[in-house]
């Protein structure tokens, strides 16, 4: 499987799985165009899914004839409800078997998909492979500072429990993915604790913290959750459990302010002109917590880019997700991570 962007003359290919999220085809379909569209010719977007419900969004959008979109027809989908790894094996025609099928076999540059998180996280470990010398992949997720830019934090919920060699992996992605895609020059790492003593902490956070100085990175020691919104590191490590609530708190802040909003603009009308007059200035500042603006999240650690959407994701959530796979191949983040990683090693 190539692990570079291929040809620069051709199009990028990426597989999109159509049939992955709460509006499929729908919003996959448009947010394919929208992709296209703004990259200018860079990318070809393989659509697959049910061929008939993605002819017919298609049809109505009237792009059938579209050069950039190809697709590749899969008779089953794999649900939100289906236990994943059982689901890969029962349902071989899926569009998430048939988009790995394409990316592992060469066909397709990167995978991205909206569908069964646990299945799409599998179906990559499983159908493409972890890169030699990582053992358990992650997913990371980028939080906003007040100041501008990302805080990066993994895990966010690839699996829920870690041990110390894995936050170890966690911190070498992360710093290389920082590195390469933020453009951050030598990335602080933090481990997330509970204090920034190093005598604080649990059993999981004293093992890491030994392993962590040990790493070719630049680790700066524990950090609390409020560092997580803060300039005070670059990466932030963690088990799955931890991050996925962190990050399920910090994609409810934006709904929750807009509804507070909302209920004090509904209490008169001098409190409707006041909400009228902040509410584009809410909205511009607070536009890095939109979850569609980063679309979705990178899954690192395995041989091929990948990227995991949420079930309920906008046209414009797609089309970034298509837009950061194709950045993450241009990239060469696969290779990279390759490279520091066999750097990382035990005998290295």
């Amino acid at each position: 499987m190539a692990i570079s962007g291929g040809d620069p003359k051709k199009p990028l290919a990426i597989v999109l799985d159509a049939m992955g999220g709460d509006f499929a085809p729908k919003n996959e379909v448009e947010g394919a165009l929208l992709a296209l569209q703004e990259s200018g010719g860079r990318l070809k977007v393989i659509l697959v899914g049910m061929r008939d419900e993605i002819a017919k969004e298609l049809a109505r959008l009237g792009a059938s004839e579209n050069p950039g979109i190809e697709v590749v027809g899969a008779s089953e989908v794999i649900n939100m409800h289906d236990e994943p790894v059982a689901a890969l094996r029962q349902k071989r025609d899926s569009s998430i078997v048939r988009g790995f099928d394409l990316l592992r076999d060469g066909a397709a540059s990167a995978f991205v998909s909206g569908g069964n998180t646990g299945a799409v996280m599998s179906g990559a470990t499983l159908l493409l492979g972890r890169i030699p010398g990582i053992s358990r992949p992650t997913i990371g997720s980028a939080f906003p500072r007040p100041e501008g830019g990302h805080t990066l934090l993994f895990d966010v919920g690839a699996t829920v429990d870690s041990k110390a060699i894995h936050l170890r992996e966690y911190a070498i992605m992360g710093s290389i993915y920082a590195e390469h895609i933020l453009g951050i020059v030598n990335p602080r790492v933090g481990l997330l604790s509970v204090g920034e003593e190093r005598s604080k902490g649990n059993e999981l956070v004293f093992e890491a913290t030994e392993l962590l100085e040990k790493a070719k990175i630049n680790f700066a020691g524990n950090v609390e959750g409020r560092d997580i919104l803060k300039s005070t590191v670059d990466v932030i490590v963690c088990d799955g459990f931890v991050g996925n609530v962190a990050l399920k708190l910090g994609e409810s802040v934006l709904p929750a302010l807009r509804t507070r909003i909302k209920n004090y603009a509904a209490k008169g009308l001098i409190n409707k002109i006041k909400a009228g007059i902040t509410a584009s200035v809410l909205r511009e500042s607070l536009k890095d917590f939109d979850y569609q603006e980063y679309g979705g999240v990178p899954l690192l650690g395995v041989r091929g880019v990948t990227i995991i959407g949420h079930g309920r994701s906008t046209p414009k959530a797609i089309k970034n997700m298509l837009l950061k796979a194709e950045e993450m191949v241009s990239k060469e983040i696969v290779k990279k991570i390759a490279t520091a990683v066999a750097a990382n090693s035990v005998s290295a």
